[in-house]
Parts: structure tokens; sequence; C-alpha cells
């Protein structure tokens, strides 16, 4: 090559590194990674505090919103916006220590001000859910001790109140913000709202002033499949980078090839076959334990579920600390089931059961409408749209006998102490225990009396629990710290790390 052939040449390069930066000769600086994740149900709102679709808070919550103090994978609390917190030998005053560095997104400092301004809104505002206002009746006052020190008083001793204000119930909103809360979050979090595109996707990108330790990702974005396998498609073709929870597990030997990360640990979502206590069929204990024996609840879960679950025999997921497995309560004995329907004076019996479009129930109801139809009890099967015709038809009007839905909310079991929530179940025992064990002086003496309570739910077939939701998470192979257990309604990305493209 000549010399004149070789300065052309070079001028060549030159000319393609201009039009082709991948070919430069200087390497490109890796990028930090928008991972995507697949989610099963699209948020209605971006105020889960108004709202009840846990969509909401699967995004925000600890992500783009903090509280006080929250709860790990393991069920126990982590200091979070208060460095620590203190409570009085009483149990009826709690003190918090907020970190003097902490600031919302907007660069306004976390104070106590704004803590009073988050409390008091829960209280006043009649936007704000009602189960919420419930988490919040204990608290008697809220008080600014110091900027940076927060002091709330209790009527009486209320283990879930703390809980709860590591919960929803709990999150601190930028006081100069709240009436944007609907479409604009305004929180403290390591993230911050991007783009939010109703019924698709919520994306999320790194807040760079945050005042704790910065994410390691560029940002997040939650997207939402309503048909599971296209989830699983979408993950397959490389297009997620990470399945919150697979909504189709009979499919997940597909990721089990070493291509993924697949992450097996619980949720605190309890599928439970509700009854209408209402229906004077169903007040009948008999009744009530004849389809607890009449279910093989094992093979259900191999039938709907993939195998993939734990039984659990009451509203109590393993996380939580007062957990005992009762799912022995009621082995599958259709022989029993017969003859308690017999001694209740039933020899023919007609249900309708009403289940909502989720991927486990219409599947679940048909398997347990056949197994219900071997022992006497018939069983009409309504599938409806989720969540505004179930939710209307069923939580609202009671217009159901039978129901099937997972309950995501963590520690959910005092809903069964709510006499005028949708099951309208009501056991002035199993509501003293609950009262009780809120009351406990010690952590120690609560585990016992909720275990009571919860072995009160079993032997009262006060539903049947039929198996908890798995938390099935996959992920590429280089992604990591995502936690194996869902103990909150978060899906959360504060710890999750991926190395730059």
């Amino acid at each position: 090559m000549t010399k004149l052939s070789r300065r052309m040449g070079a001028a060549l390069i030159c000319l393609l590194a201009l039009v082709l930066p991948a070919c430069s000769s200087a390497t490109s600086e890796p990028r930090e990674r928008q991972l995507v994740v697949g989610t099963s149900v699209a948020p209605n709102s971006m105020d889960p505090t108004t709202s009840d679709a846990a969509a909401i808070s699967e995004a925000l919550l600890y992500n783009v919103y903090e509280t006080l103090l929250k709860v790990d994978g393991n069920g126990d609390y982590q200091p979070l916006l208060a460095s620590d917190w203190s409570v009085s030998s009483d149990g009826l005053v709690y003190t918090f220590n907020l970190r003097p560095q902490a600031q919302f997104a907007s660069g306004t400092k976390v104070d106590a001000d704004a803590v009073i301004t988050s409390v008091n809104r829960i209280v006043d505002d009649p936007a704000v859910l009602p189960v919420l206002k419930v988490s919040m009746a204990p608290l008697v006052s809220v008080r600014a001790v110091d900027p940076d020190t927060v002091e709330f008083t209790l009527s009486e001793p209320s283990q879930s109140w703390l809980f709860a204000m590591s919960q929803r119930t709990g999150i601190i909103f930028d006081p100069a913000h709240l009436d944007q809360l609907p479409t604009m979050p305004a929180g403290s979090g390591p993230f911050v709202l991007s783009n939010w595109t109703q019924g698709e996707a919520v994306t999320l990108v790194r807040n760079d002033n945050y005042w704790g330790t910065p994410s390691k990702l560029a940002g997040v974005t939650f997207k939402s499949y309503a048909d599971p396998n296209a989830m699983n498609a979408a993950m397959l073709a490389g297009q997620l980078d990470i399945i919150s929870n697979v909504a189709a597990p009979q499919a997940l030997d597909q990721f089990m090839n070493g291509d993924f990360n697949v992450l097996e640990g619980y949720t605190s979502g309890e599928v439970v076959l509700g009854f209408n206590h209402q229906n004077p069929i169903l007040a009948d204990l008999r009744v009530r334990q004849a389809i607890n024996y009449a279910i093989d609840r094992k093979a259900l879960v191999e039938a709907v579920w993939g195998g993939q679950g734990k039984l659990i025999g009451s509203m109590v997921p393993p996380t939580d600390p007062w957990f005992e497995d009762l799912s022995e309560q009621y082995p599958f004995d259709p022989d029993k089931a017969r003859e308690l329907l017999a001694e209740a004076g039933y020899e023919d019996i007609n249900l309708r059961l009403r289940v909502p479009t989720l991927p486990y129930a219409p599947g679940a109801a048909s398997y347990i409408a056949s197994q219900l139809g071997n022992v006497g009890i018939h069983v009409t099967v309504d599938e409806l749209e989720f969540p505004a015709t179930w939710v209307d038809q069923v939580m609202y009007q009671g217009n159901y006998d039978m129901t099937i839905v997972a309950h995501a909310e963590p520690r959910d079991i005092d809903n069964f102490a709510d006499p005028t929530y949708y099951w309208h179940y009501d056991n002035p025992e199993f509501q003293e225990l609950i009262a009780a064990a809120d009351k406990a002086p010690s952590s120690d003496e609560q585990i016992l009396l909720m275990q009571r309570a919860a072995r009160i739910l079993s032997d009262d077939a006060a539903a049947d629990f039929l198996w908890l939701l798995p938390n099935l998470v996959v992920t590429k192979p280089d992604i990591s710290g995502v936690d194996p257990n869902r103990t909150s309604l978060s899906f959360d990305m504060t710890g999750v790390n991926a190395p730059a493209a």
C-alpha cells in the first residue's frame, strides 16, 4: 500500500467514525441501565392512599415514597427516614429521630412539620381510604419536639399502628405538592416519576438529589401485562430484565435453563376461598367445614398454579412472626364432608362462586366447583371483570356466596375482626384476641395471642385458605439485589444492581 493509499484509508476510517460511532477508536463509556420490570396489574392512580390498587404501591412504595421505617424481606423493621425510634414503657408514646440530611426530590427538607402534615392528611382528608384511617385510629396527637424529632401519642398501645407506619399509611409526602398526588408523586425516595402511561407502564428515573445512597440504576420501568404468557414471552425475548412475580407458574421451567436467575420466596398474598357469612347456609359451621374437607388443596395448587405455593391453613404467611403451619387441619376427606353436610341436614346445596378475572381465580373456581359437586354442593361460577365489577358486586354489594381472591395486604388477618368487611365474619372471641394482641406490651405476647387468633380462624373454617401465592421472580443473570420475599406491597428496587451496558 502506498503512502497515499494509507492516508486515504485513514481518512475513510475517520469519516466512518463520524457516522458510525461504534466503530470509533475511542471506547464509549458504559451506560447505567434503565431496567424493565414486568408486572401483572397496572396502577389506576399515582396516589396509594386514595386508591386501593396494589400496583401503585408496587411501583412507588420505598422506590419513590419513603416511610419513617420499613419492613425488610424477613419481616423485620429497619430505619428509613428515621434513624431510630423509641417507645415509652407504657407503649403510648413513640419518638422518631429524623435523619437531618433527608430531603424530598424537590430539595425541601424532610422535617417534623412534613411528617405531621402527612399524618394529619391520612386522618383528616376524606379522600383517603378508610382502611388507612382505621390504622391511624389509635393516634391521639403528633407534635414536633424539634425540626428533626417527632413524637406520637396513642390512646392505647398498638403493635399494628407501628407496622402501618412502615406501609403506605406512613408515607411522608412533600407538603408543597399534595394537590398533585393523583398524577405526580411527591416523595423522598431514590427514584422519581418520569412518565406514566395509564394501563401500560410507569417509568421511574434515578433521583440524583437523593439524600441517601443513590441507586446504581438509571431507572426502572414497570410494564404491565394482562396476559401472563405474553409477559413470559417478553422475558424470553429479552424485552424485560425482571418479572416481578411469574403469573403463569406452569411455565416456570422455561426459565430454569441457566440463562436466568429464578428466585422463589413468599408473598403476603393469601389466596382465600371466601364465604359470605350472611348466607344462612354458609353461616353453618358444618357446611364451612365440609367445604374445607371436600377440596384437595395440594392437588388444586398442582393443577392451577404449577405446584408453586405454600399451603398455610390460616390467614398468616411464613414471614409473619406468628406463623404456624395449619395446613393439615382439614385434610382432603370427601366422606367427612358428606357426613357433615348430612348432619347439617343438607342433601343438595346451590351456591354462586363469583371470581375476579385474575390469573389464578377462574382455574381454581372450575377445579373447586368440580370437587364440591362430588359431595353434593352444586356451584355456579361467574367470572367478574377485575377490579371494577368484582369490587362492586362482591366487596361493596355482597352479591355473592363464595369468591376467590388473593389478599395481598401484609398482616391483614385483622380483616376477619371486622364484621362489616365483605366476608361478614363475626366472632367475638377472635375480635377480642386481635384487639388484645394489638395492645400487647411485648412482641412475644403479641405472637402468642395472634397464634391463638389464627387457630380460631382455622377451627371455625372462617374461609378456606387455599394457598399462599409464591414470589417467583425471574431476572437476567447479571442482576442482583432483588429480595426473594415480598413482605409489603412494594417491589423494592432500592438495593438492585445491574452492570452498566
